[in-house]
């Protein structure tokens, strides 16, 4: 007689600082995540809990606490090699009639939720993980950037980022300035006001990476009522600089199972063309492409008019969007990776692109590579 195996173990892969193992138990598919950090592990069950009846999320069938942490264990979602994931309709070379749907279905359901769960509320009652904490002393601004002055770029601009203010940077033909010091001072102070803000209930982390395929959330850590902007800037710089270019070139061990991220790196790595430092005019030149692949621009496009735009112009007439995003943006680009830590051209290209988003003329659709919207058939 043939013994019946109960249980199939599959390969461990590595999440950020967290531990995934997807298990067959009695024919039952599981996900279990082991972290170490209680706290979070805390937050992601309340979380899931505070989501479960709003978004599509895996059932979470256990959670018990084990030596060094907590082990969770969920609904395993079908997923396989570059698939399973919004990250696989991106890793295209062009756009899908699946990737249009999904992204309808994903606008609809935030679409929803956030007008149906939207309020003004004091910052302290938002997830303050992505923005405030991050702002606020001891937090990432500080680990990163206190006290540390680096290069803009060595060996292409040999300039100290703290004497960025001293020079008008020639970005692409447009002149912009960026005063480090006081972006960083600008920063902590916006996230230190009181002041109300709208706040509706979401994942908060909506990468591609966590946002599934066919259509669900995961991750649940920062499930709350979260900042909409916060909201807002975190998908549209994940898809159209973070996802494609960023996050694979510098924690490739992220896609173990989705490969073909890092055929499409070429497609979403902006290009750095002439950069030169004038001393003697105090100006700095730089001459990049910009490279989002169609995917992408499709998917921030379509998040672009089927959501932001309907919900600013319920919640924000008469405001300027760019100024309400802003920050975000900035935190969204400061506060992921130490930019200390990008190789120089990198480096330079990312501050190229914080000197954009800080500039007056700062304009988000042009910025995510927005297109136009189609006009509606006659």
């Amino acid at each position: 007689m043939t013994a019946v195996r109960r249980w199939h173990v599959g390969p461990i892969r590595r999440a950020t600082r967290n531990l995934l193992l997807p298990l067959d138990v009695n024919g039952r598919p599981l996900l279990a995540k082991y972290t170490r950090d209680r706290e979070e592990a805390r937050q992601e069950i309340r979380g899931h809990a505070r989501l479960l009846g709003h978004y599509h999320i895996p059932a979470l069938h256990a959670h018990v606490r084990v030596p060094g942490g907590y082990l969770l264990a969920y609904e395993r979602l079908p997923s396989g090699r570059d698939k399973g994931l919004l990250l696989d309709l991106l890793n295209t070379e062009a756009p899908t009639a699946e990737l249009l749907q999904y992204m309808d279905n994903l606008t609809t359901a935030y679409r929803t939720v956030i007008l149906a769960t939207a309020q003004e509320v004091p910052p302290e009652n938002v997830v303050r993980k992505l923005y405030w904490d991050r702002a606020a002393p001891g937090g990432r601004l500080d680990t990163y950037y206190a006290g540390a002055d680096f290069p803009v770029a060595e060996g292409i601009i040999d300039l100290p980022v703290s004497r960025l203010a001293e020079y008008v940077l020639v970005i692409n033909g447009q002149p912009r300035t960026l005063g480090w010091t006081a972006t960083l001072r600008r920063l902590r102070a916006h996230f230190q006001r009181t002041e109300p803000v709208w706040a509706a209930l979401t994942q908060g982390d909506p990468t591609d990476v966590n946002l599934a395929h066919p259509l669900a959330w995961l991750d649940y850590d920062t499930a709350s009522p979260n900042s909409i902007l916060g909201e807002f800037a975190n998908f549209l710089w994940h898809a159209t600089a973070l996802g494609g270019w960023l996050v694979p070139t510098y924690n490739p061990a992220a896609f173990a199972d989705h490969p073909a991220t890092f055929h499409r790196v070429a497609a979403n790595r902006p290009q750095l063309g002439r950069a030169h430092v004038n001393h003697a005019t105090r100006t700095i030149h730089i001459d990049y492409t910009a490279h989002v692949s169609a995917p992408r621009r499709t998917a921030a496009t379509a998040y672009w008019h089927q959501l932001v735009e309907p919900v600013a112009d319920k919640l924000w007439p008469h405001a300027d969007l760019a100024e309400l995003l802003r920050p975000y943006l900035a935190m969204r680009i400061l506060a992921v990776y130490n930019l200390a830590d990008l190789t120089p051209a990198d480096r330079l290209l990312a501050l190229a692109r914080l000197a954009e988003a800080m500039s007056p003329s700062f304009a988000p659709a042009t910025f995510f590579s927005v297109e136009e919207a189609p006009c509606p058939a006659p």
